[in-house]
């Protein structure tokens, strides 16, 4: 959960059934009402999605960039305002898709990412049972994903904890304290408790706008938010997500924290 400083370089299907063979059958997202490519809507068919497929690198400018973004936010993520800069809060965004789309994380957006963003993926439901409103943590994808009535509403790359045993020694309550821990981000199904608005500090570091879980165990905001785990056991999330997560996620809400981060 320490707090570092940012590196820059930091579906529901359509139910096929017995339809007439006349219509062109496609899956849409259930992402924020985006599309993923051609789509049979009572007969009429949708034009399919077609990225400028011009290669990107973290800081590039321009409208293909914007066409990024724009994109990014239909389907959920969110990489920032779609101002057409490749910054450090797109290239999060960008590790998140690239991530569900089984494509090796990275900052340049070339031709497989490009074709991702025409026909995408959605997030492998971890919880099927689950409640229509919930949060799934992936620690083996490092991802989350927050759901509202059944729909995949949020999209975010995250950093859980490290799993390197640390001992720290910190000022709380007045007086010096060693704290010890595992770093892990525990397995297991929770709810959303307490919460607190802006910078937090606790015995470990500072904590932007925290919604905790289990526990001391909380999603929140970080400067630092790298592609491994790297926190004490929290869920680190980009500053924007953090911003706007508290808005939207609602106290009681389930979060189901699955698998396992390999290195």
């Amino acid at each position: 959960m320490a707090v570092a400083l940012l590196a820059a370089g930091a579906v529901l299907l359509a139910g096929g059934g017995q339809a007439a063979s006349a219509a062109v059958q496609q899956v849409p997202t259930t992402v924020a009402g985006a599309t993923a490519g051609p789509v049979t809507a009572a007969g009429s068919v949708v034009d399919p999605v077609v990225a400028p497929r011009k290669t990107l690198k973290l800081g590039a400018k321009g409208t293909a960039v914007k066409w990024l973004q724009s994109r990014l936010a239909g389907l959920g993520y969110k990489p920032g305002k779609a101002d057409g800069r490749y910054g450090g809060t797109t290239l999060t965004a960008v590790w998140a898709f690239q991530k569900v789309n089984g494509i090796k994380p990275t900052s340049t957006i070339g031709a497989r990412t490009w074709k991702a963003l025409e026909n995408p993926r959605t997030p492998k439901v971890l919880v099927p049972r689950g409640k229509p409103t919930r949060v799934e943590v992936d620690l083996t994808k490092q991802i989350m994903v927050f759901y509202v009535d059944g729909q995949q509403k949020l999209i975010s790359h995250i950093s859980s904890g490290s799993g390197v045993p640390y001992c720290e020694t910190a000022v709380w309550q007045g007086k010096s304290q060693r704290f010890c821990g595992s770093a892990r981000t525990p397995t297991g199904d929770y709810k959303t408790t307490w919460r607190a608005n802006g910078w937090h500090r606790s015995y470990l570091g500072q904590l932007y706008n925290p919604i905790f879980f289990n526990g001391g165990i909380a999603f929140h905001g970080a400067l630092s938010v790298p592609l491994q785990p790297a926190s004490h056991g929290c869920v680190r999330l980009p500053m924007n997500v953090a911003e706007v997560l508290p808005g939207m996620l609602g106290k009681g809400v389930p979060v189901h924290v699955r698998g396992r981060f390999s290195r």
